[in-house]
């Protein structure tokens, strides 16, 4: 059941190089973020880490996408973004290689998603860092949040997916 037109089987890398989707992550609900390393919200990696360590036994897959279209913050190679995840915010969650998600070379992954659920205005762009894409079992957005929105603040969302 390979639908191209499901966000859950488009093609992506794992931060180590391997093939997947977020499919073969096998969850009830999936929570994907473009990441950086070196942006204001960086911290709510930890918040990232507290949602997927609470939920992942229900259902819940986090999967961050490192992104340095914004502000040049995310400008080390995968390994660098590996360890810096792993050792200052005990990163866990599946990261994957680095992409961009706004232009012409924008991640087959973030365009459905800005298509599914356009930001402001209906601008198809993401904004900055930590845009976050809430989607069910099905593949469907169900929510876009804010960068400014706390991980710790979609928890309530999460769960009535899980239910």
């Amino acid at each position: 059941m390979h639908n191209k037109n499901n966000v859950l089987h488009i093609p992506c890398t794992t931060i180590d190089g391997r093939q997947t989707s977020l499919a073969e992550l096998g969850g009830k609900a999936y929570l994907v973020v473009n990441t950086a390393s070196k942006c204001g919200f960086t911290p709510q990696y930890k918040g990232l880490e507290s949602l997927w360590k609470t939920y992942a036994d229900k259902g819940l897959r986090v999967a961050g996408f490192p992104c340095n279209q914004f502000g040049s913050q995310e400008p080390g190679d995968e390994q660098a973004i590996s360890s810096f995840c792993e050792m200052r915010f005990g990163v866990t969650f599946p990261l994957f290689s680095k992409v961009e998600v706004n232009g012409r070379g924008a991640h087959p992954l973030f365009t459905h998603l800005t298509s599914q659920a356009p930001g402001l205005l209906g601008s198809k762009r993401i904004k900055w860092n930590f845009t976050k894409f809430l989607v069910n079992s099905e593949g469907r957005v169900i929510k876009r949040y804010a960068p400014t929105t706390k991980p710790e603040q979609l928890a309530r969302d999460i769960e009535s997916l899980l239910a």
